[in-house]
């Protein structure tokens, strides 16, 4: 699965997703760096089928009102250190793309894995 990784999470996202064989770039990643406007970043996930993984609400507005991303992975677990995002995100990454697989809008919060429908 390909993934974007926006500004306001760690790089290192992109790192373990790609660890485990999947396509992940970061905002850093991008021409603008984390300047990259949020229209440049559905530009980009749409044109190059990406999910979003994002902290950001304004995501969760444009794919409610105008479905785009195609794909959002929500990261709403409030401030975390990045020790407790990896122990939260990656023994759950094989199960988070599963959901995926089926599924346009996932929120994982510090207890659950929500699919919104």
């Amino acid at each position: 699965m390909r993934f974007l990784v926006d500004a306001q999470l760690p790089r290192v996202i992109a790192v373990w997703l790609s660890a485990v064989r999947h396509d992940a770039i970061h905002t850093l990643d991008l021409p603008g760096a984390n300047l990259t406007s949020d229209n440049a970043i559905l530009q980009i996930a749409m044109f190059e089928h990406r999910v979003i993984v994002t902290k950001d609400a304004d995501f969760v507005y444009s794919f409610l009102f105008q479905h785009r991303p195609e794909k959002l992975l929500l990261i709403s677990t409030g401030n975390i250190t990045n020790s407790e995002l990896k122990a939260l995100l990656v023994p759950n990454i094989a199960h988070i793309v599963n959901v995926l697989e089926d599924n346009d809008f996932v929120e994982l919060t510090r207890t659950a894995l929500i699919i919104h429908s």
